[in-house]
């Protein structure tokens, strides 16, 4: 694995830090402003309220605790009756059920187990809650079960799983997939038989009896514990398990467990990626959390609310009742910038229990509070977050700049007389404009937010996909465009048919409808999840905003609203992308030089995986450069809203102009964005009590604009991002309108004049408009893990095949019409096989669609006549450059 490694220069640097200094007072009001949100994480609190107590009056340690079909089952456990310190401890039976009903949760009697038992792991999964291991006053157990809730009865079955290889008990388990993990604990009751070792038992195999067994893994790094902790979390990268705290014999000094045994109380952390099956150390909790409760809360933070530090554990018989407790304070990780921070206070430490996600809430039920008590009260966790404000200022910022773009749409509703005017511009469109609108359409407001929050969770790895641009650039221009020119194409797939046939014109035309109304709702569902940290707008809202603001401006103005409106957002997001990136690195630990020494040391300039696996959330170098020429190679020849802008221009030099401009924004855009990731991680990193975790990883970047960006530019980029949405989404208006009135009215005289087609590609830009908003206000998923990597699915999903069919045709003199049909039908197949079926990385899903369309249409091919059409001008075979584009006179 190779670094990308920067050298400013010194002159930079100082050019930097003048800026920085510069926007020091603003920086400092919005740091002022932000100050009582500093006060707890990421303005987060954490609200607690008691549910029904567990029907055990004293409480009970160490229960199994889950949840199954809703229900939250509490099973087993041990207690000391009272008196406390004249009593021994005493094991029990009992499952206890708490429902949801009209009438609020209430506990029902789930029967018993088959023996008292305690101090067992236990996950909650599809089929049941899943208790492993566990001890009484006499034995360690190594026996597994299953605890399903049937609701119809409201009984608890108990079904019978492979047991562990040993006896254990005090250790932790988590579910990653369909395996559960078992690690740590003790072989019996001594500290000493403390171990390191990891089980996994993969659920999927129940039906095959003989691979449905436990399996030992290595051992992980980490010393021998009990105790500790195990919780799911996304580091970035990946589903990742976390070993955090736990105690163990200690091999010096120390004091005496009252068994003989020197205790070390320990703080460390572990990641265990099962995708690498490698371990590797975190930052150590900030103290001791032995026998606590974590769990993961969103993407990428793992909450701590309970946990003895080991302060008092050998004064506890001295103490006795006036034993204070545990801490009370909660602890909170984030796995990407690797760092701990105060969570808050919390009312009751509850130890020897566990902590799981019941209705959308995080409950803990019962526990130890303090020696030998135990408490049957039930926890419920719910963090809160208050309402963001977002100021006047910047709503005035905000809406003026969208009712601008909606007046530039209605400025050039007189201009458009004809479909010509309204899908072409006239061909009056200078080249930069038309340059800067490829560019927004091909940057969007994913690129704004989903390649910094790729940066931040990950690397530059995908910039070299950026870096791609420029060399399929030389075959736009001096392959593609010319085409197009040269039939004089207001479609795209108008090429199609006269290289084939109307019907793989009518295919390659309704793919790219269907790509591009979904196109839209991807865009504006995912824009609308990560502006919700930003705005006090919901998701919803913000679709609406966007879509209706489209439909209005779009539906009036045509192609020149679209580009014009592009070429606007252009200077205000790369400016706000800019000024972002200067307020990250001045706000971060050390200034410049603490920015770059910070990303390097976390590995953030990594720019090359080298490997060769197609699966691997890390993705290889390879992936990334075939995936982008495929992905650009089809965008570039074969959509629709690119290709239309080739003939907004006046001459194929002024197109060619207008696609070198593209390209060359890209690679400044590149560096740009992908910094801004590396900054918000360095940021963040600095000053991780400002992290909200609530949110998703794709709203970091708006985290960022809405609360450290002084007032009314916040306004301006979260307006800027709102705009690039509407570009992406008006883009795909037009461009779609075009196509449905070019590639499906006109072939079949749907209208009788020039007039009827014109009122036509309103009617049909109003309806794309309006399909493409609902279907956004459906796709609304907080659940994404990452926009950048959801709209790459969605490119590569329906472009592969249009980009195969144009190479297709290009490339070959054989390929004819009924092959072209059959690789497009292989092509669409082989990609939702991918898809559907495959681990495999979407990145490399039009690489696919290109390569097995191509081949399967070309093979197919020769089962039919040869092609009997002139092929004059329709491959690069006859292919020639015209006097026009060399001297830049207007086409004919």
């Amino acid at each position: 694995m190779s670094q990308f490694a920067v050298g400013p220069r010194p002159d930079l640097i100082t050019l930097t830090r003048m800026i920085a200094a510069a926007i020091c007072v603003c920086w400092t009001t919005t740091a002022t402003a932000q100050s009582d949100q500093e006060e707890s994480l990421g303005g987060m609190q954490l609200r607690w309220n008691q549910l029904p107590e567990l029907p055990d009056s004293l409480g009970v340690a160490g229960p199994f605790v889950g949840v199954h079909h809703g229900a939250l089952m509490v099973a087993g456990g041990a207690n000391f009756p009272t008196p406390v310190w004249e009593s021994t401890k005493q094991w029990h039976d009992r499952i206890h059920v708490l429902i949801q009903t009209d009438q609020g949760p209430v506990w029902k009697d789930g029967g018993r187990l088959k023996h008292p038992i305690a101090y067992g792991a236990s996950v909650s999964t599809a089929d049941g809650v899943l208790c492993i291991g566990g001890n009484d006053q006499d034995t360690t157990f190594s026996d597994v079960f299953l605890l399903r809730w049937d609701s119809a009865t409201e009984k608890v079955e108990m079904i019978p799983y492979p047991s562990l290889p040993q006896p254990c008990v005090y250790s932790a388990a988590a579910m990653l997939g369909s395996t559960v993990y078992l690690t740590g604990g003790q072989r019996d009751a001594s500290l000493d038989t403390a171990t390191a070792g990891v089980w996994s038992l993969d659920l999927s195999m129940k039906d095959r009896p003989q691979q449905f067994r436990w399996r030992r893994l290595e051992d992980f790094p980490g010393k021998p514990r009990a105790f500790h902790l195990m919780v799911r979390q996304h580091n970035g990268y990946h589903d990742c398990l976390y070993v955090i705290s736990g105690r163990r014999t200690s091999d010096g000094d120390g004091n005496n467990d009252g068994d003989g045994n020197k205790v070390e109380f320990l703080k460390d952390v572990w990641e265990y990626s099962p995708v690498e099956a490698s371990w590797r150390q975190r930052s150590d909790v900030p103290r001791c959390v032995m026998a606590g409760t974590g769990i993961g809360i969103k993407q990428s933070h793992i909450l701590v609310l309970g946990g003895a530090d080991g302060s008092l554990f050998f004064q506890a018989d001295d103490l006795r009742d006036q034993h204070p407790g545990f801490p009370r304070r909660a602890l909170a990780y984030h796995t990407i910038t690797d760092t701990w921070v105060d969570a808050g206070p919390i009312p009751q430490n509850h130890v020897t229990t566990s902590a799981v996600d019941w209705h959308g809430s995080i409950v803990i039920p019962s526990g130890e509070i303090r020696p030998r008590v135990r408490a049957p009260i039930v926890w419920e966790v719910t963090p809160d977050v208050p309402p963001r404000e977002f100021g006047t200022l910047n709503y005035l910022v905000l809406f003026g700049y969208l009712l601008a773009m909606v007046g530039i749409g209605v400025y050039f509703t007189r201009r458009n007389k004809n479909t010509d005017d309204y899908f072409r511009g006239g061909k009056q469109i200078p080249w930069w404009a038309a340059g800067c609108s490829i560019f927004a359409t091909m940057l969007s407001s994913l690129t704004f937010t989903g390649i910094p929050s790729k940066a931040f969770a990950q690397d530059w790895v995908y910039a070299i996909g950026n870096f791609m641009i420029p060399v399929v650039a030389v075959i736009a221009v001096y392959v593609a465009m010319p085409f197009y020119r040269r039939i004089d194409a207001t479609s795209a797939y108008e090429y199609l048919e006269k290289r084939f046939s109307r019907p793989v014109r009518l295919f390659g035309s309704a793919s790219f409808v269907f790509f591009h109304v979904f196109r839209m709702a991807v865009v504006m569902s995912l824009t609308g999840l990560a502006l919700a940290v930003a705005t006090p707008l919901t998701p919803s809202q913000s679709v609406l905003l966007m879509g209706v603001l489209s439909i209005v401006y779009c539906t009036a103005g045509g192609i020149e609203a679209v580009i014009w409106t592009d070429t606007i957002q252009t200077f205000v997001l790369m400016g706000g992308a800019v000024l972002s990136l200067v307020l990250l690195i001045a706000g971060a630990d050390g200034g410049l030089d603490g920015f770059f020494a910070a990303a390097r040391n976390a590995d953030k300039f990594t720019i090359a995986n080298l490997h060769w696996d197609v699966t691997n959330t890390q993705i290889a170098l390879w992936v990334i450069i075939v995936g982008a020429i495929a992905q650009n190679l089809s965008s570039y020849t074969a959509d629709q809203a690119v290709v239309q802008r080739y003939m907004t221009t006046k001459s194929e030099r002024l197109a060619a102009r207008s696609i070198w401009t593209n390209a060359v924004l890209t690679i400044p855009a590149t560096l740009l964005f992908f910094g801004i990731g590396t900054a918000l991680f360095v940021f963040y990193r600095s000053h991780p009590e400002k992290l909200d975790p609530t949110i998703t990883t794709d709203q970091v970047f708006p985290l960022f604009i809405s609360r450290e960006m002084p007032v009314g530019i916040a306004g301006l980029i979260v307006a800027g991002v709102f705009a690039a949405a509407q570009s992406t989404v008006s883009t795909s208006m037009n461009s779609t309108a075009t196509a449905i009135v070019t590639d499906f009215m006109r072939p079949f005289d749907w209208c009788r004049t020039e007039n009827g087609y014109f009122k036509s590609a309103r009617v049909a830009t109003f309806t794309v408009g309006v399909l493409g908003t609902l279907f956004g206000l459906v796709f609304v998923d907080p659940e994404i893990r990452s926009l950048f990597d959801a709209f790459i699915k969605v490119i590569g999903l329906f472009m592969g095949v249009l980009g195969g069919l144009f190479i297709l045709g290009a490339l070959t003199r054989r390929a004819n019409a009924p092959g072209a049909l059959i690789g497009a039908v292989v092509g669409a197949a082989v990609m939702f096989y991918l898809w559907y079926f495959t681990p495999v990385v979407g990145y490399l899903y039009t690489a696919a669609g290109i390569a097995s369309c191509f081949v399967a249409g070309y093979l197919s091919s020769h089962l039919f006549p040869q092609p009997a059409n002139d092929l004059s001008g329709l491959t690069i075979y006859s292919l020639r450059p015209s006097a026009k584009f060399r001297e830049g006179k207007p086409d004919e």
